[in-house]
């Protein structure tokens, strides 16, 4: 039986995380009454002089921005890592182990300009966000274990600035989700002698079912364990273990994906769709990663409209996590939405 034909619970298993996700497809006939979400649609200047963002304004930490005219990075003024906290474990006893980390935490502005998204920005600059991104990985790779790029696009993601930037947070440990993808890698390479994203490219390829967009060399698909409503999965075609490895040509596509994919998000309720999304590459120690996969997940909380949200509550904290439309309705509705952003449709 297809799984878009699926109607009744079932769970779905994620090799990534050895994690399972409860689906209920018959819970989409319920009535909504619950929490409902304001929309924003509120048009912005190109530039605030109010925005800590914004280029030449100064920034709450005391700091003057440059007037910078593309992308800028800058060490976080408020940062949640710091390169020289104690190296050594502070406390190491029976149920009570507290270990020190080190690190450095660092924000992105992806243009100079306060009114754009990264969907709504042109893709010669989008690539500039794609070598930044990869220029990051590659300095910090040198003194840290992992490297976290990542996106809070959104109030409703916790975005404290609506102006168009993401964060780098780059440590001396291997964080919770990189260590279960690293082991699960691991371990399919060790009993396949294959990728497992790799391999499971391929099926999704074959199948075409939950594949949203693509070309010459990345893939945009809603996983088949997806816990998010609109949860994707970004990969590249060919094995590639982290973003600095990514040659000119799959660089300019990449930049042509992510905005196609996220108009796509744009226009599924015509908001500036709020999600968070972060790239998982191979760490950046000394150590053979063969088994790795280069991806980006995106975690979009919209589920009904762009006021209706899914949270994760009550059973999903407690026991396992649940979706109620499937993966493939889900990529069906994303695969029909044009690549003309809706604000430029309707003029």
């Amino acid at each position: 039986m297809s799984h878009s034909k699926l109607d009744s619970p079932h769970r779905r298993h994620n090799p990534l995380t050895d994690e399972w996700v409860l689906v209920s497809p018959h819970r989409t006939k319920r009535p909504w009454q619950g929490k409902v979400e304001s929309a924003s649609r509120e048009l912005r200047p190109q530039f605030d002089p109010t925005c800590y963002l914004c280029p030449g304004n100064d920034r709450a930490g005391g700091h003057k921005n440059p007037v910078y005219e593309n992308t800028f990075v800058f060490d976080n003024d408020f940062a949640a890592l710091l390169p020289d906290s104690p190296a050594e474990t502070v406390e190491n006893e029976l149920l009570m182990e507290v270990d020190s980390v080190v690190g450095t935490c660092r924000v992105v502005c992806f243009s100079p300009r306060h009114d754009l998204s990264l969907a709504e920005m042109q893709e010669e600059n989008i690539r500039k966000v794609v070598d930044l991104w990869a220029g990051q990985i590659d300095e910090l790779g040198n003194d840290y274990t992992w490297v976290q790029v990542f996106e809070n696009k959104g109030e409703i993601m916790g975005c404290s600035n609506p102006h168009p930037h993401g964060q780098i947070w780059a440590s001396n440990s291997l964080p919770n989700e990189p260590f279960k993808e690293n082991r699960e890698q691991q371990r399919y390479y060790k009993k396949h002698n294959a990728n497992l994203l790799l391999d499971y490219l391929k099926k999704e390829c074959k199948a075409k079912e939950r594949i949203v967009v693509e070309n010459e060399h990345w893939v945009v698909l809603v996983p088949f364990w997806a816990v998010w409503p609109f949860e994707t999965l970004l990969l590249p075609k060919r094995h590639v273990l982290r973003l600095p490895d990514l040659n000119d040509a799959e660089r300019n596509s990449l930049a042509n994906i992510l905005k196609r994919h996220l108009t796509r998000y744009d226009n599924l309720f015509e908001t500036s769709f709020p999600y968070s999304m972060g790239w998982h590459g191979a760490p950046t120690d000394n150590n053979e990663y063969n088994h790795w996969q280069l991806h980006a997940h995106f975690y979009p909380p919209l589920l009904r409209s762009a006021t209706v949200k899914k949270f994760i509550v009550g059973y999903e904290m407690l026991s396992e996590v649940q979706r109620d439309i499937t993966p493939e309705q889900a990529a069906k509705r994303l695969q029909e939405l044009s690549e003309i952003h809706y604000r430029k449709a309707s003029k």
